[in-house]
């Protein structure tokens, strides 16, 4: 089997809306056949795109529609002679069990992985006319399943595919349920979500429509027992009767597929809609689902309308002409929007929520008579059948047009939602929010509006003429957020608009509440304390929300035009424009506003433009935010330093200025002469005369051993203000001691001047200088003579005889004859000394003069077996050398080993005195004078234990070329 392609048809394929508004939402193709038939078909089941077939020669053929040519050919266990010709086919929805109804009331059950049916025998004699499948699928049995039958009884049975050949299928059937009215030809069941113990059952006969609802019993397992019959005996169902039919009248129970565009549990979940035939026409509604199941079945019958017969439209004849006669309808199914109806040989297709037929088709020849129309509700495919034909009935987008019926019925909100393009979306809006308006439902029109291409000016205005503020604002918001990102001049006066309108907006609800009157009647002024934080709460929404399209300039002049304080900062924070909001607060002198602000900010540019004006008012504060920041460049804010301490009376100890100085020099190690010369300048022209804290940092400094500081421009500067100690260390620290000594003799400080001259650690020339610049100044100032004697004995490099010019010339001797008389005495003794050394230095020289012609005299014996020290050959077979340490070497031996250990200079002139003599090429006294220059270079001293061999006191013992065997121990 497979679909007749030769007619240029295809399986419906799930192209996008657009595409398909061009094809036909219903078309009918014949389905060619793979497989020849030897009798006619007379009964078919799809579902889960399977298609079940039965023969009128009793076999049965099962094909999977993904894979047609894969047939099942299946035969029942007995002739058609025998159990009757196949009447029906019941396949559940999953396509998993298959009960097949013979004209001779035989019932047989087929599972999907068999191929043998099994004879239903609990069930033998019912006449099936309905199943109704559990709504648990798939399962491995039926599980509990209710079959209607012709007599009008509901029997509730289980049945579990066995393989074993004596047990029974049908684990139980039970009667649960008899009725009067006809054959059950329709049976619904399904779970209400949520609940799994309750159920919701629908029955079907020619004249009466009845819904149950409720609880089911429960078995301790599952197929152990009916669940069914309590919930029938409990249970009194919602009735809907017709009068005056007959019990064989065409009647059916269909639902809608499920719904394959939404998600698969919402699929499950979800409400389905019913259609029930009858002689009048097809009942139709929507399957509410409710965990309240007491007014289900009078809801679910209350909303339901009919569609009458003579809604379908009469056969045409032969000859064109309409023929005005009750055509019986024989099938109908659902699909999701429309009702299939099965006319004679037409297909006339219904919707059903405006009762229009959109879709009226011939389909069979004259003469030619239609098994039924199926509907697979898993795969949403629907099909007819003939005797020895297979339609499918294609479904191409179907609805297309639902949204067009949901606006003439102004049911603008699923009207919108099945709207697809955007001119049936803007078409449904503008519908929507003209018939808003004309309610006098304004807010809610102005959210429609905003959603249609509806001329902007007409929509403004008929807000503005009806003084609907509030539904103007929600429309431009609704619009603005509508607006392509590229019509920058549309959203920016959209914007605007808008901050117009809720800066008007709060200074109505203020000016209410102000005036403690009530806005409406139902509003109180609570209410509309409550309402203007909500406005407020919007505002703030909006602008951060568009604040890109807002020209800040425009924003700050409307708000600030209507004095909003609030909204005004509010709006310049979202901008990031902390600039103005700190300018704003300043200029009100809100300190500690401006302080809030300045907390949150990371530009230094911002601490650097408003330092002057906070550190004149709010210094420690200031000071706090300042050192919690990492990137300010503390030169920028000198001229705020220089400004507070040009204002300030406040002691060193609680100056802003220098705490954040020293934490800039301490803390971030700051080596910028501005910061140290700033520093310096505060301690130096601060009005206290204490100079500890500038002489703690000076000596801070010299500490460090750095001078970050101009150290000319702190010189000129504490000169200026007299800070005396501080000058003299500046002095010191440049090595101008004697400038530093004249400076605190200046102001007369002598301590200070002493410290300097004792501490100076330069040559004593100068230190007596300084000495005698203090002792002339503490000689003018002493009113005695012996307070100039008491400063000489503090002082060991002066003397008296150096204090007595800076005496006056009219001091009387005796005042200081016994320092003189000291002075005297230590010169005698310093005399006898130096006697003393000079008759020890003559003595010496004697003894010198002594040993000198004693040297004349000197001699050394050598034996006449004495070696050499070096090569260990006879000293006397050759000229040698002998020194006062009796040691003896030959003299070209010693001459070898005084060039190897002498320096470069040394050795290379031993080597050129050697090579004069051996040749000959000096003569006379110059040939003498050679020969005394090498032996003073080679014998000046003894190369064993002169100084010469205490410098190879860290050679080895044993060198590279020694035979290290020999020294072996």
């Amino acid at each position: 089997m497979a679909y007749d392609t030769s007619s240029g048809y295809a399986p419906p394929s799930s192209s996008n809306a657009q595409d398909n508004a061009s094809l036909p939402m219903f078309s009918i193709e014949r389905v060619s056949l793979q497989f020849s038939i030897s009798s006619d078909f007379v009964a078919a089941a799809v579902a889960n795109n399977v298609l079940v077939l039965a023969l009128s020669t009793g076999r049965i053929l099962r094909i999977d529609l993904d894979s047609p040519a894969d047939i099942d050919d299946i035969d029942l266990p007995k002739k058609p002679s025998e159990i009757g010709v196949i009447k029906r086919l019941f396949l559940d929805p999953s396509a998993s069990h298959l009960i097949v109804t013979t004209t001779l009331a035989e019932n047989y059950y087929l599972h999907t992985q068999s191929r043998t049916p099994k004879a239903l025998s609990r069930l033998k004699g019912v006449v099936i006319e309905s199943i109704s499948w559990n709504p648990s699928q798939p399962t491995a049995s039926t599980r509990e399943i209710l079959v209607g039958a012709s007599d009008g009884n509901v029997y509730e049975v289980f049945i579990e595919p066995s393989s074993e050949f004596y047990r029974r299928e049908e684990r139980y059937l039970k009667s649960v349920y008899s009725t009067t009215d006809g054959p059950i030809t329709g049976l619904w069941t399904d779970i209400i979500p949520g609940r799994q113990d309750l159920r919701r059952v629908i029955v079907a006969t020619p004249s009466t429509f009845v819904q149950f609802a409720g609880k089911v019993g429960r078995n301790a397992h599952e197929g152990s027992g009916s669940i069914f019959s309590k919930f029938f005996e409990n249970e009194s169902g919602t009735v809907h009767e017709l009068p005056s039919v007959s019990p064989t009248a065409t009647s059916l129970l269909a639902v809608s597929p499920e719904n394959q565009q939404t998600p698969e549990q919402e699929r499950l979940n979800g409400e389905r809609i019913f259609g029930w035939l009858t002689s009048q026409g097809v009942l139709h509604g929507k399957l509410y689902l409710s965990q309240d199941t007491s007014d289900l079945g009078a809801k679910v019958l209350a909303d339901s309308k009919l569609l009458p017969r003579s809604q379908i439209p009469a056969s045409q004849t032969a000859s064109g002409r309409t023929r005005k006669t009750n055509d019986a309808i024989s099938s109908m199914i659902l699909s999701q929007w429309h009702i299939l109806q099965l006319v004679e040989g037409r297909v006339v297709v219904i919707n059903r929520l405006d009762d229009t037929v959109v879709f009226d088709q011939v389909v069979l020849e004259p003469g030619q008579s239609a098994l039924s129309l199926v509907a697979d509700v898993k795969s949403n495919t629907y099909w007819l059948f003939t005797t020895r034909e297979i339609f499918e009935i294609v479904v191409t987008d179907e609805a297309r047009d639902v949204w067009k019926v949901m606006l003439r019925s102004q049911q603008f909100e699923a009207a919108s939602q099945f709207a697809k393009t955007s001119a049936q979306k803007d078409a449904v809006a503008t519908a929507s929010g003209d018939y808003l308006v004309g309610k006098g439902q304004y807010l809610e029109a102005a959210a429609v509006y905003g959603r249609s291409t509806k001329p902007f000016e007409q929509v403004a205005l008929t807000f503005i003429d009806q003084g609907e503020q509030d539904a103007l604002r929600k429309y431009l918001l609704t619009k603005l957020s509508t607006l392509k990102k590229t019509s920058l001049m549309q959203r920016t006066m959209v914007a605007t608009w808008l901050i117009e309108l809720y800066m008007a907006k709060l200074n109505t609800l203020d000016d209410t509440i102000t005036t403690k009157a009530e806005l409406s009647e139902s509003m109180n002024t609570a209410e509309t304390q409550d309402h203007l934080s909500a406005i407020r709460k919007d505002y703030q929404e909006f602008v951060s929300k568009y604040k890109t399209d807002l020209d800040r300039k425009t924003a700050y002049d409307i708000i600030s035009s209507h004095g909003r304080e609030e909204e005004l900062l509010y709006f310049a924070t979202v901008v990031n424009d902390y600039n103005y909001v700190l300018s704003y607060w300043v200029q009100r002198e809100r300190w500690q506003e401006s302080l809030a602000v300045l907390k949150k900010q990371t530009d230094p540019e911002i601490f650097y433009k408003y330092s002057s004006v906070l550190m004149s008012q709010v210094p420690v504060e200031l000071v706090e935010i300042m050192m919690r920041q990492s990137n300010l460049n503390a030169q920028k804010l000198i001229p705020a330093f220089l400004n507070y301490n040009n204002t300030s009376k406040s002691p060193l100890s609680q100056n802003q200025a220098v705490r954040y100085l020293l934490f800039e020099i301490n803390q971030h190690q700051s080596t910028d002469a501005a910061i140290h010369n700033t520093l310096i300048s505060i301690y130096a022209s601060h009005s206290t005369t204490d100079e500890s804290a500038l002489l703690a940092y000076l000596e801070g400094q010299s500490l460090a051993h750095e001078q970050n500081y101009d150290a000319d421009f702190a010189l000129r500067l504490c000169i200026q203000h007299k800070r005396v100690q501080s000058c003299v260390h500046i002095y010191s620290s440049m090595g101008q001691y004697v400038q530093a000594v004249d400076l605190a003799l200046k102001y007369d400080e002598i301590d200070l001047a002493s410290n300097v001259a004792d501490r100076s650690n330069t040559e004593p020339a100068l230190r007596k200088k300084l000495w005698l610049a203090i002792a002339k100044k503490v000689i003018l100032q002493s009113s005695g003579i012996k307070t100039a004697i008491e400063f000489l004995r503090r002082v060991d490099l002066l003397r008296i005889e150096d204090l007595i010019p800076f005496f006056p010339d009219f001091v009387v001797i005796d005042d200081f004859k016994e320092e003189i008389c000291t002075a005297l005495e230590d010169y005698s003794r310093k005399i006898d000394e130096l006697k003393k050394e000079m008759d020890d230095s003559e003595e010496t020289a004697q003894h010198i003069k002594s040993d000198i012609k004693a040297l004349d005299q000197r001699y050394a014996i050598v034996e006449p077996g004495e070696r050499c020290y070096v090569c260990g050959l006879p000293l006397l077979a050759r000229q040698f050398f002998v020194f006062p340490c009796q040691h003896a070497f030959h003299s070209d031996c010693l001459a070898k080993k005084v060039v190897e250990l002498a320096g470069i200079a040394r050795g290379k002139r031993i080597a050129e005195l050697q090579l004069d003599v051996s040749k000959g090429t000096s003569t006379g006294v110059k040939r003498e004078k050679a020969i005394r220059e090498l032996d003073a270079l080679v014998g000046s001293s003894c190369v064993l234990c002169s100084e010469i061999a205490v410098k190879l006191i860290d050679e080895p013992f044993i060198s590279a070329t020694d035979d290290k065997e020999e020294w072996a121990l």
